[in-house]
């Protein structure tokens, strides 16, 4: 799991490798949490080789204006190769880069990941710092820069004439909002799934203010707290209780995949998400946005994602009906359309 989806150099962005051995790297450098990275991968396995339906419905609004030999569903557009082709030439960007949100890693993308591959398109999910099997200390990651740098680096790294669709889930979108005010130049098209959309100035975790009150309360009276640096220091992250996670994230995601998150979550570094963002109209306000609306989320309700909406007006929304906070789990063909949907907007 994890950073094996990470992005490409310039001198392998051509292609994407699948291998354990180049995601992984030196495995003597990634001394991982001991036994529960073994637990991590046999999860990870149950949960890829589930026969899942995969299914849901989904509606849209607007402001304006590798081929797998997988068995594909019947719904599958492209299930004829004539139809890939036309839609794959008509694509200006085919390279997805997904953004996870907090506590989770690339791997939580993996249904998505193969859906969107069997639709021609290129992903790529990222370990943020500090999440997935990214070794890195969370209590040591104390700014939005030092959690995004994989994003900066995966854009960076990219040739000088190639985009991507960024696409962000929850306070990953903040992650995002951040790439988007550093490299716009190197994004087609962002995609913010039931993600916070700041304004400048304002705090990703201020959009989640009606689920836990405002950050002061929080960091006074939250029992999920975590001290790194020992209980008289400020804290450093937090950790949700897992009935507490599976109340907001996963109510409307199957066992497995539940399962999956309870082995493979970790714990959240409290200072990018406390950290403001200064965005600019010149470079952040390049960029086009949409949002994706779940419309059964209890961690960030309907009506705080309207208010988003609202308040950040993107270039087109769209709602997946049924779906909690994770619809790559819970409905991830529905948002596997939508992907493929914007994509296509020329």
């Amino acid at each position: 799991m994890g950073n094996g989806f990470a992005c490409m150099t310039k001198k392998d962005a051509k292609e994407i490798t699948g291998t354990r051995s180049n995601r992984v790297g030196n495995r003597s450098k990634r001394k991982i949490l001991g036994d529960d990275e073994l637990l991590h991968r046999q999860v990870l396995s149950m949960a890829l080789h589930q026969s899942q339906r995969l299914e849901g419905s989904m509606s849209r609004r607007f402001n304006g204006g590798n081929i797998s030999s997988r068995r594909r569903p019947l719904s599958d557009p492209f299930s004829n190769g004539k139809q890939l082709a036309e839609f794959l030439e008509g694509l200006k960007c085919r390279r997805i880069v997904l953004i996870h949100g907090e506590g989770f890693g690339a791997w939580c993308w993996y249904k998505t990941i193969v859906l969107l591959e069997e639709a021609g398109l290129l992903p790529t999910a990222l370990d943020l710092t500090g999440s997935g099997i990214d070794i890195t200390d969370t209590n040591h990651v104390t700014k939005l820069s030092e959690y995004s740098k994989p994003l900066i680096d995966c854009l960076q790294n990219l040739p000088d004439d190639e985009k991507v669709i960024l696409v962000g889930h929850s306070i990953g979108g903040a992650c995002v909002s951040y790439a988007m005010e550093q490299c716009p130049e190197k994004i087609a098209k962002a995609i913010f799934v039931c993600a916070t959309v700041v304004s400048n100035g304002q705090r990703p975790f201020d959009v989640f203010a009606d689920e836990f009150g405002s950050a002061e309360n929080f960091l006074q009276q939250s029992k999920c707290l975590i001290h790194g640096n020992g209980k008289d220091k400020a804290p450093t992250g937090f950790m949700l209780e897992k009935q507490q996670m599976k109340g907001l994230y996963f109510h409307q995601s199957s066992a497995k995949d539940v399962a999956l998150a309870m082995a493979s979550m970790r714990p959240i570094p409290l200072g990018p998400v406390m950290e403001e963002l200064s965005l600019s109209p010149k470079k952040y306000g390049s960029c086009r946005r949409f949002y994706i609306q779940t419309l059964d989320d209890h961690a960030l309700s309907p009506d705080v994602q309207e208010k988003l909406i609202r308040e950040n007006p993107p270039e087109g929304v769209f709602k997946i009906k049924g779906s909690d906070h994770c619809p790559f789990f819970s409905k991830p063909q529905s948002l596997h359309k939508i992907l493929v949907e914007i994509a296509q907007i020329s």
